[in-house]
């Protein structure tokens, strides 16, 4: 039995043991997701350049006779419930439900009709690892609201982005939403995180992608990226001074930038110079990934990580040892830390024949120095969000 039939029984059966002896009547998945590079880029409406994963959040539905909406974590065994009619006067909570009613929410603000459900989720995306877990429980828990009900793919990642942005409270870019619906195999896309468009590149099969999760997630980071985005609206405040064109980083070229430097706070400087070299980072990633460049594209791997570790400063010692460990390992072509940062995961390009030394090389050497077991995941480009067999 491969991993997606593991995975679809397990939630088929959490299903049935939270809501009686009746299987679902649909299951539906969506992937979490890897960004190879292009990091704090989307919220500037820069340039982003994920892959979706075959780590997922799934999601089994059917009807229910007790005019409630009922959600069931399988990994937290925990039942939460409301009233149909009470879905679009609830307040946040702090809570994982929090994912799945603001969903709700924004379905019922775009005139799409929530019935009585029973909604069952299982999840494979470690929550807190960088992978993107609060947009695959979005993505499913849309798809099987809306159960039947047609909506724009597009739309359906805006929906989900609006919820986490609106109901939760993170205000994050579109790019874990849009990848987990878009996803392609055996593909990363670029996403222009303006136009809301995409292209897809092949990645050179002489590199396997490897995520290694420090298992750490320090508590700054939710502050600190609101703080970040903050200080990206600064820089562009004062850019737009004596260039009223800008209306985002995107907008703004690293030489430009540096020729208005004085004009912005030293640390608001090194924001904007992070985002603007990132998006240049992603163009030039873009290139050697058609020309199958495996030593340009590390270097750009790299490249990015100081400049998340230095100038926008979101990285932890966790992540810049093992990003140190990896780059000086035979084999392995490029490492970054990969998601918001402060923890989480880093994504490293590895020789295939040296992924089992490399495995077993990162792994005792972070035991060493923080008496942590990290944990590892091979990676492959999967297919965005749909419905799978139930």
């Amino acid at each position: 039995m491969d991993a997606l039939a593991i995975e679809t029984n397990v939630v088929r059966e959490a299903f049935q043991k939270a809501f009686g002896d009746a299987a679902p009547a649909r299951i539906f998945r969506a992937p979490g997701r890897v960004n190879l590079i292009g990091e704090h880029t989307d919220y500037n409406l820069g340039f982003v350049c994920p892959i979706a994963i075959h780590l997922a959040c799934f999601a089994a539905v059917g009807p229910s006779k007790t005019g409630k909406l009922r959600v069931y974590s399988e990994n937290l065994d925990e039942l939460r419930e409301w009233p149909v009619e009470a879905l679009d006067s609830l307040q946040p909570q702090k809570h994982w439900s929090d994912y799945v009613i603001g969903v709700a929410k924004e379905l019922l603000k775009l005139g799409k009709r929530i019935q009585p459900l029973d909604l069952a989720i299982y999840s494979t995306v470690p929550v807190g690892s960088g992978l993107s877990s609060s947009a695959s429980i979005e993505v499913s828990s849309a798809l099987a609201l809306l159960f039947g009900q047609d909506v724009d793919k597009t739309e359906l990642a805006l929906l989900c982005q609006r919820a986490e942005r609106e109901f939760v409270g993170v205000p994050v870019g579109i790019m874990d939403q849009y990848v987990s619906v878009y996803g392609e195999e055996n593909r990363a896309i670029k996403i222009d995180c303006r136009s809301l468009t995409h292209e897809t590149a092949q990645l050179p099969r002489e590199a396997s992608i490897i995520v290694v999760n420090s298992m750490v997630k320090h508590e700054l980071g939710d502050s600190a990226y609101k703080t970040r985005v903050r200080e990206c609206a600064e820089a562009v405040a004062a850019i737009q001074k004596s260039h009223p064109d800008v209306q985002s980083l995107r907008d703004v070229s690293s030489q430009l930038l540096d020729s208005l430097q004085s004009s912005m706070p030293e640390t608001v400087f090194r924001r904007a110079r992070h985002v603007t070299t990132e998006d240049e980072r992603v163009e030039e990633f873009m290139h050697a990934a058609a020309a199958g460049d495996l030593m340009r594209m590390g270097r750009l791997f790299l490249a990015s990580h100081r400049s998340l570790q230095h100038d926008y400063e979101v990285s932890a010692e966790e992540l810049d040892f093992l990003v140190d460990t990896a780059s000086s390992f035979s084999g392995v072509y490029g490492c970054r830390m990969t998601g918001g940062g402060f923890g989480g995961c880093t994504v490293n390009m590895v020789s295939p024949e040296r992924v089992e030394l490399f495995e077993t090389h990162i792994t005792e050497a972070y035991r060493r120095m923080f008496g942590r077991t990290a944990h590892i995941y091979r990676c492959e480009p999967a297919a965005g969000a749909g419905e799978v067999a139930s």
